[in-house]
């Protein structure tokens, strides 16, 4: 396991240097620029949501991670509203978002940096975007790690149940169910929670913004816990039920696929009780296919699919961060994030193999080609 772990990490470093290389090309054709945003704002063009501020594309960090975008070599000319500005206050933005340096050099200052984790400042906060992140990760951690427990200790209970009851009333009843809440869009569930439960035009059980109350720094320990809980519920359940629905299927499947094998059937010839059969000889083939799926249900339930929700309960996370900058053209914080995202994903399928042979011991990974 040691050869294959050390194969598996030096892996990793051409993967995470190809996704940046190959998003970092692609910013480099993507219209719209810090410096046009600066001179957008300059002339009084900068109105509907920055996002429509075209021109050189930019990657990259400002002048304190000495990192640029794309458009380093560009005049005034270049730059569309830049008409009528010194060319010299030109350069000088250039200079300071660092798009003064060709292409290839930025992205190696870029990754440089990025090895002793060093992702500069903001373009447009005078933050750096490390501590940006660290501000807005509470929000996605808490999101993540609840969305994430709560998907797999629901679904999988439930999954066992509907393959034990296959075909049976309750398999039916609850597949319906289950399909009903996927077919919803999970923000459309966040509205009508918002309308039904904090509010809205019913009742105000829970909070409809924040991840605490404004007095939440007086309350006790136990008030606290409350607290946060209660203004969790409504996000959660928003994210989640989409969530249960393709886990428990794929529960629900991969249990069907086992109980129907020789070995089930040699087992219960045996004399073994049924709960012993499933728990004790199903579960863990089973639940291979389960574990092969947790990498990205890791990732999505942190740094995906929570931008709508976050939005609709005033939850400042990673989501809303991520899609601002973008927006923004903020590409110190999109280059961090999508780094941050990358090496954690990566680290999580290294993880999860792990528990592979935790589940089953049986699988060498040493004998396996990477």
């Amino acid at each position: 396991m040691g050869a294959y772990l050390l194969k598996r990490i030096l892996l990793m470093i051409p993967t995470l240097f190809g996704i940046m290389l190959i998003s970092f090309t692609i910013i480099q054709f993507a219209p719209g620029g810090p410096v046009e945003r600066v001179i957008a704002q300059l002339t009084g063009t900068d109105s509907s949501a920055t996002a429509r501020i075209g021109g050189g594309g930019g990657d990259g960090m400002g002048a304190g991670a000495q990192q640029g975008g794309g458009g380093g070599d560009a005049t005034s000319s270049r730059y569309r509203g830049a008409q009528g500005l010194d060319p010299e206050f030109i350069k000088q933005l250039e200079r300071q978002f660092g798009f003064d340096k060709p292409a290839h050099e930025r992205f190696f200052i870029m990754m440089k940096s990025y090895l002793t984790f060093d992702f500069g400042k903001s373009y447009f906060r005078d933050i750096s975007v490390l501590q940006l992140i660290k501000e807005k990760l509470p929000v996605s951690i808490s999101l993540g790690v609840w969305m994430l427990l709560l998907t797999y200790l629901i679904s999988i209970p439930l999954g066992i149940r509907k393959a034990v009851h296959d075909g049976e009333r309750f398999d039916t009843w609850t597949s319906g169910l289950l399909v009903i809440g996927y077919a919803i869009p999970g923000f459309l569930i966040a509205v009508l929670l918002l309308i039904l439960f904090a509010g809205g035009s019913f009742v105000q059980w829970f909070p409809s913004r924040g991840l605490t109350s404004d007095h939440w720094a007086q309350l006790s320990i136990w008030g606290k816990i409350i607290d946060y809980f209660w203004h969790l519920t409504l996000p959660l359940i928003a994210l989640a039920l989409g969530a249960f629905t393709t886990m428990a299927f794929l529960t629900k499947n991969s249990f069907l696929d086992e109980i129907r094998k020789q070995y089930v059937m040699t087992a219960r010839a045996k004399g073994l009780a049924e709960r012993q059969v499933l728990y004790g000889h199903v579960f863990r083939n089973a639940m291979l296919l389960i574990i092969a799926g947790f990498p990205g249900a890791f990732i999505g339930a942190f740094f995906s699919g929570a931008l709508l929700i976050e939005t609709i309960f005033s939850l400042d996370g990673l989501g809303l961060l991520s899609f601002e900058s973008i927006i923004n053209r903020d590409y110190p914080v999109v280059f961090a994030t999508l780094f941050i995202f990358s090496l954690l994903g990566l680290v999580v399928n290294l993880v999860s193999d792990f528990v592979y042979t935790l589940v089953d011991p049986r699988i060498d990974f040493e004998s396996r080609e990477v």
